[in-house]
């Protein structure tokens, strides 16, 4: 593969705002969240997250932001001041455009009608709540600090304040069963929710669960629940558009589609992680991770902790181990466009996906079958770069 491509025109850019602190981590989670066991300093935060955009100005100058997106940890434990505060300071910097999407993640178990109020006034125009389940025993297992009665609650405050939200849900949870991940689709489309997010749990390296693994449904029970929830949702009128997300019509979530087309995205904040394009290379960056480390190296100037360059077979990689997410798939164009490959450069891996009858694919697009949907790790597999 030759060393050097050049991009012919730069994709679109979205902001990550990652806000560390949780009031309770739960024992599945590999992100990097922190249990406020104290009051969270919230202002020296957002004083950090502006020196940390102000130091990435040169690296985005004058491209527009479409997408906005607040994860953590629980974004919804800071105040609707302090969120106004960062979005203002982001608008003073960064040229915003008028249709963006905003997006906070929410903890049911951290709602308050007037803190979403002042969620909507600070300009979020999208929340995302992490229901998880309405079961209370599958609540308690995973960990969560709320429970059925919050999870109600969360979504009628949620539905009454903003035009556009999310749920996300899990299925295949500890001793679930077949009946009860159905309650809880079915529960959920009864508030007819725009978008809604179902996760399989996964067991991730260095969380509790993984050390001490609870009694998980076998491989052919999660697959009929999968197979559930599509069939489901497809009969109430939502789109399965990428493996995990189901849409309502014009309602798919912009941000996460930046990711999965391989757009680009600046990450602030302890821990965040950037991919951004320039027309000779395009670089991968992490902040600093612990919240303190990270204040204390934004503040000075300094708060990009690891930054490389992504190869030519890298980029070949993460453009189809985020692409092939889509159950749509993608067009060739899209891949070039993107990564400066021609479609050429996986030429080989591509015969034998479709050989397997993992994709099929004509002149000008590509897409994951059935099959290739229900076994995406050994398709994505496929395309690991060789050493």
């Amino acid at each position: 593969m030759p060393l050097h491509h050049n991009l012919s025109a730069l994709p679109p850019l979205s902001l990550y705002i990652h806000i560390p602190w949780c009031v309770k981590k739960c024992p599945y989670c590999d992100f990097n969240s922190h249990t406020a066991r104290e009051t969270i300093p919230e202002q020296h935060y957002i004083a950090a997250l502006s020196r940390d955009l102000e130091s990435a100005l040169p690296l985005i100058w004058g491209r527009g932001i479409h997408s906005i997106f607040f994860g953590g940890g629980t974004p919804s434990l800071f105040s609707g001041e302090g969120i106004d505060s960062i979005l203002t300071t982001v608008r003073s910097l960064l040229k915003l455009d008028f249709f963006a999407e905003v997006t906070l993640e929410a903890n049911p178990g951290t709602v308050e009608a007037t803190k979403f109020s002042e969620f909507k006034s600070a300009g979020i125009n999208r929340l995302s709540l992490g229901i998880q389940s309405f079961n209370a025993q599958h609540l308690q297992q995973l960990g969560r600090i709320h429970d059925d009665k919050e999870a109600h609650r969360a979504i009628e405050i949620a539905a009454t304040t903003f035009d556009n939200y999310n749920l996300d849900l899990m299925y295949a949870l500890p001793n679930q069963t077949l009946t009860q991940a159905q309650l809880d689709i079915n529960t959920a489309l009864n508030y007819a929710p725009p978008h809604l997010s179902c996760y399989h749990l996964t067991l991730e390296p260095n969380t509790p669960f993984h050390h001490q693994p609870p009694n998980l449904p076998d491989d052919d029970l999660s697959a009929d629940m999968q197979i559930m929830i599509e069939t489901t949702l497809a009969q109430a009128g939502y789109q399965h558009y990428e493996t995990s997300a189901f849409a309502q019509p014009q309602r798919r979530a912009r941000h996460n589609l930046n990711y999965w087309q391989f757009g680009d995205y600046l990450g602030i904040g302890a821990g965040a992680h950037s991919k951004l394009s320039f027309h000779d290379r395009i670089i991968r960056q992490m902040r600093h991770k612990h919240p303190r480390d990270y204040m204390e190296q934004a503040l000075a100037g300094t708060p990009v902790q690891l930054e490389n360059i992504i190869t030519p077979a890298e980029r070949a990689f993460e453009f189809m181990m985020n692409a092939l997410r889509l159950t749509n798939g993608f067009d060739i164009s899209l891949f070039t466009e993107r990564t400066g490959l021609p479609i050429t450069a996986i030429q080989q891996q591509l015969n034998t996906a479709e050989a397997q009858g993992l994709i099929s694919r004509d002149y000008k697009h590509i897409m994951p079958t059935a099959l290739g949907q229900r076994f995406l790790n050994d398709l994505l597999a496929l395309f690991l770069p060789t050493t």
